[in-house]
């Protein structure tokens, strides 16, 4: 039985995975995405905090954001990884890692207890528009189900799914969280974003190019374009391989 539910929770694990990884990218606008992965115990000698990231929906690189150590880097993430940015990035990763996990007991569904709780899986967007706008947004979800979406410019929490409603109680009202994931989005990320971009512009221009690159399909499938090793490497962290080829 704890096989065939683990397996479950893998498979909707991964399938979460690929859907919160897909940042938008478009011709007039630049986007940068934080995917966190919260998992309150993890398998032994496994990181508690994963967090991968893409700017364009290219990834950059993944890290262990308890213990603020990169795992792995591309060739967008090397160009950036001696800035000063890079380094006020990953400890502020750290610092969202570290507030998940310590809002988790709080706002996590009835359903779940301390004995067995569930994994976060956390996003976070800021992108850039063509007339100097940034927009931010997060999104949560428990076990793979996207229960709760923010809107960082007017700071609207959205439940879409029963799941989300404690953190919408327990976070609307309180200015301290509205502020800090406000900041992270609308701050944070666009600081590194404005910054980054200086260093990647004519790396993204290249992979975008119609002469370099295969014209993306309009197809859900298509779009999302999962690198090979990227998706693998946060899943053997987060210590969920075994559990989705038992599957």
């Amino acid at each position: 039985m704890a096989q065939t539910a683990g397996s479950t929770a893998g498979l909707g694990f991964l399938s979460l995975l690929f859907s919160l990884r897909l940042c938008p990218a478009a011709c007039d606008t630049h986007s940068l995405c934080y995917n966190f992965i919260i998992i309150p115990k993890p398998s032994p000698g496994h990181p508690w905090c994963v967090v991968q990231a893409q700017v364009d929906a290219e990834d950059f690189f993944s890290c262990d954001c308890g213990a603020a150590q990169i795992q792995s880097v591309s060739s967008l993430g090397e160009k950036v990884k001696g800035t000063k940015n890079w380094e006020i990035q990953i400890e502020t990763l750290k610092d969202v890692g570290d507030f998940l996990k310590e809002q988790l007991p709080d706002i996590m569904p009835e359903n779940y207890t301390a004995r067995d709780p569930p994994t976060l899986q956390v996003k976070v967007m800021c992108q850039s528009q063509d007339d100097g706008h940034t927009s931010g947004s997060w999104k949560f979800a428990f076990n793979g189900q996207i229960c709760l979406h923010i809107d960082s410019d007017n700071m609207t929490l959205t439940v879409v799914h029963s799941g989300g409603r404690r953190m919408k109680e327990k976070w609307e009202s309180d200015r301290i969280v509205t502020s800090f994931l406000r900041n992270i989005s609308l701050g944070d990320c666009k600081s590194w974003l404005t910054h980054f971009l200086v260093h990647w512009e004519k790396m993204l221009k290249t992979a975008a190019s119609p002469t370099t690159a295969p014209p993306i399909a309009h197809s859900k499938g298509a779009a999302i374009k999962p690198s090979t090793w990227f998706p693998l490497l946060v899943l053997v962290l987060a210590g969920l391989v075994p559990t989705v080829l038992l599957g």
